[in-house]
C-alpha cells in the first residue's frame, strides 16, 4: 500500500467511520470498467423553484442527496446569461454572447474574460458529447423542449444563432447520437429545404418512435424518440392532454438502458426544459411539476450509478429565471409566523399548469372559471371574473393571482444572475464552488480526453487549409439553405455540404468523424478529410 494510501485510509477510518469508509471506496473508479457521464441540467431554475418544490412534495428531493457545491452562471457579456452561451460554456467549457451556440464569443465584455485575438471570433469549439464519441463511447440527448432547443443544441451543435433550429436539427441528425428523445418533429419533417430527415434517420438505423409505449418496447442500440411537434407536455398536465408521451424519468431511464450496453461506456445529457419556460410566465406551478419531474430523473441516474460505479452524475441548472421568492410584500411584517402550508396549499390545488388550464379555454372566455379552478383558483369573485374575461393576457393574470394566494413574489419575467447549486454524484464528481465552464473540463477529464484537442482535430479551418494545398476554393449557395464548401485543383473537385459528416471527391462520398460547420463566413471541416485526398 502506497503511503498516500495509507493516510488515506487512516484518515477515512478515523473521520468518517466504517459507514463512511464505504461510501469513499464506493466512490472510486472500478479501474477495469467503462466510465460514463450523465450530466442533467433543469434549465432556469432558481433555487426557491426548489425549496417550493420540496415543501410541495413534503420531503427530500433526490437532487438534496448529492449536493455538492455552487456554479457561476454568467455569459461573456453579461452577469445574466441567455440559455445559448450557458449551455456553450456547460458543454464546451468556453463562455460565449447571447444566441451564440458552440461558438466562440465576438463580443466579450466580462472584466477579466478579453480574448485580443478576433481570429477567434465565432471559432466551434467541441463539446463533451462530441469529445466522448471521439474516444468510442455510445451517447445520448434528451429533452422536454424542441430537442433543438438552445441547450441540448449547446451540447450537440455549432450555429451562430439559437434560431437556426433548422441547422441543429440537421447538424444533430449527421453527429449520429445514438440515442435522441424529446420534442422537436416540426424541424426534422416540414423544412425549408425540403430534406426529410426523419427517413435520413431511419436510413442511418435509428428505430423510430414517437409515443411512451413504442419507447418502452423499444430494443434497438440506437433510439430517436420525436414525441411532440414542438415540446413535450408539462409533467402535471401529461396524464390528461398528453398521456400518449413519455415522462423524463422514462426516457432517462431507456436512454441509460441503451447506452449502458456500449462496452466504451457512454455520456448521456438530459434537459428538464420546460421549468424556464414556466418561469418566464410565472408560472409557480408549472415550475414545482417539472423540477419533480427532473428530480425524479435525477433518482433514475443516481440509482444507476450507484449500481455501475463507474458513473459520474452531475445535476444544475444553467441559470436562474424569474426571481421567484417564498414571501412577497404580503409578508412584510408577517413572514416569521406564516406557516409553510400558507404558501404551498393554494398551489395543491391546481390540476394544471397554466399551459395546460388554457387549453380548454374557450374563445369568448365564457368557461374561465372552470379554467380558473383546473389552476388552482377556485373562489373568483365577480370582479375578478370580469377582469380575466376582459384581460389582455388572461395567463399573466392567472399567475398572478395564484402567486398572490400562495405568497409568492417575482421580480422579473426573465433570467436572473445569480449564482446556482451544483449537484453531483460517482467517482471524480466536482466538488465547490465552481465557474459552469470548469465542469465540462472535469467530465472530459473523467472519459479520457482534452477538449481542446478535440476541438482542433474537428474543425479545422476548410479555406486555409485547402488554399495552402493549391486549391481554389468557394462557398456554393445555389442551395439556399444547404451551403457547400467546393475546393478544387486540376480534375480534382471538393464537396463538404455544412452540417453534415460526409465529404464528395470527385463524386465518391466519404464519412468524416464529426460534422461541418459555417459559421457564414468561415467553413470548418475535421482534420480527417486530408486522409481522403491524393
Amino acid at each position: 500500500m502506497s503511503k498516500k494510501l495509507l493516510i488515506t485510509t487512516l484518515a477515512c477510518m478515523l473521520l468518517l467511520g466504517s459507514v463512511g469508509c464505504a461510501e469513499m471506496k464506493a466512490q472510486q473508479p472500478k479501474p477495469e470498467s467503462p466510465r460514463n457521464v450523465i450530466i442533467m441540467v433543469m434549465d432556469g431554475t432558481s433555487s426557491s423553484a426548489v425549496t417550493l418544490a420540496r415543501w410541495y412534495k413534503g420531503r427530500d428531493l433526490a437532487l438534496d442527496q448529492i449536493l455538492a457545491g455552487g456554479v457561476r452562471t454568467y455569459s461573456a457579456q453579461s452577469a445574466i446569461t441567455d440559455s445559448a452561451a450557458a449551455a456553450t460554456a456547460l458543454a464546451t467549457g468556453n463562455k460565449t454572447d447571447e444566441h451564440y451556440i458552440g461558438l466562440l464569443p465576438s463580443i466579450i465584455t466580462t472584466p477579466g474574460k478579453q480574448d485580443e485575438n478576433p481570429k477567434h471570433a465565432l471559432m466551434p469549439v467541441a463539446n463533451v458529447l462530441e469529445g466522448a464519441k471521439q474516444v468510442g463511447k455510445a451517447t445520448g440527448i434528451i429533452a422536454t423542449s424542441e430537442i433543438q432547443h438552445a441547450t441540448p443544441a449547446g451540447f450537440s451543435t455549432h450555429v451562430p444563432s439559437r434560431k437556426q433550429q433548422e441547422d441543429i436539427a440537421e447538424q444533430q441528425v449527421y453527429q449520429e447520437i445514438d440515442v435522441v428523445l424529446g420534442g422537436g418533429a416540426v424541424h426534422l419533417n416540414k423544412r425549408k429545404d425540403q430534406e426529410n430527415l426523419q427517413k435520413v434517420i431511419k436510413e442511418k438505423g435509428y428505430q423510430w418512435v414517437d409515443t411512451r409505449s413504442e419507447l418502452q418496447k423499444a430494443n434497438g442500440k440506437k433510439i430517436w424518440g420525436s414525441f411532440a411537434e414542438e415540446s413535450l407536455a408539462y409533467e402535471l398536465d401529461r396524464p390528461a392532454t398528453k398521456p400518449s408521451e413519455p415522462t423524463l424519468a422514462e426516457m432517462t431511464s431507456k436512454a441509460i438502458q441503451t447506452l449502458s450496453k456500449d462496452e466504451d461506456g457512454f455520456f448521456l445529457f438530459v434537459e428538464g426544459s420546460k421549468i424556464d419556460w414556466a418561469a418566464h410566465n410565472n408560472d409557480i406551478v408549472g415550475m414545482i411539476s417539472d423540477v419533480l419531474a427532473f428530480d425524479e430523473a435525477v433518482k433514475e441516474a443516481i440509482t444507476f450509478a450507484k449500481k455501475d460505479g463507474n458513473t459520474m452524475v452531475i445535476a444544475v441548472t444553467d441559470h436562474g429565471n424569474s426571481g421567484v421568492s417564498l414571501g412577497n410584500m404580503q409578508t412584510t411584517k408577517s413572514y416569521a409566523h406564516t406557516p409553510v402550508d400558507n404558501f404551498i396549499q393554494p398551489l395543491k390545488k391546481a390540476k394544471r399548469t397554466v399551459e395546460g388550464a388554457l387549453e380548454d379555454l374557450k374563445e369568448d372566455r365564457s368557461n374561465i372559471k372552470q379554467v380558473a379552478k383546473q389552476y388552482g383558483i377556485d373562489e373568483l369573485t365577480n370582479h375578478e371574473v370580469r377582469m380575466l374575461r376582459n384581460s389582455r393576457n388572461v395567463r399573466a393574470d392567472l399567475c398572478a393571482m395564484i402567486a398572490q394566494k400562495a405568497n409568492l413574489g417575482f421580480t422579473t419575467g426573465g433570467h436572473t444572475g445569480e449564482d446556482v447549486f451544483l449537484y453531483a454524484y460517482g467517482p471524480s464528481h466536482p466538488t465547490g464552488y465552481l465557474e459552469n465552464t470548469e465542469l465540462p473540463e472535469k467530465m472530459a477529464e473523467f472519459m479520457g480526453f482534452h477538449l481542446e484537442k478535440v476541438s482542433q482535430s474537428l474543425f479545422m479551418n476548410a479555406k486555409e487549409h485547402f488554399e495552402k494545398q493549391g486549391y481554389v476554393t468557394k462557398m456554393d449557395h445555389a442551395q439556399k439553405y444547404n451551403p457547400v464548401f467546393v475546393a478544387t485543383k486540376g480534375d480534382l473537385s471538393i464537396e463538404i455540404p455544412a452540417n453534415k459528416n460526409i465529404m464528395m471527391v470527385n463524386g465518391k462520398t466519404h464519412k468524416l468523424n464529426g460534422i461541418s460547420v459555417y459559421n457564414g463566413t468561415d467553413f470548418f471541416v475535421s482534420e480527417q478529410v486530408k486522409e481522403f485526398l491524393p
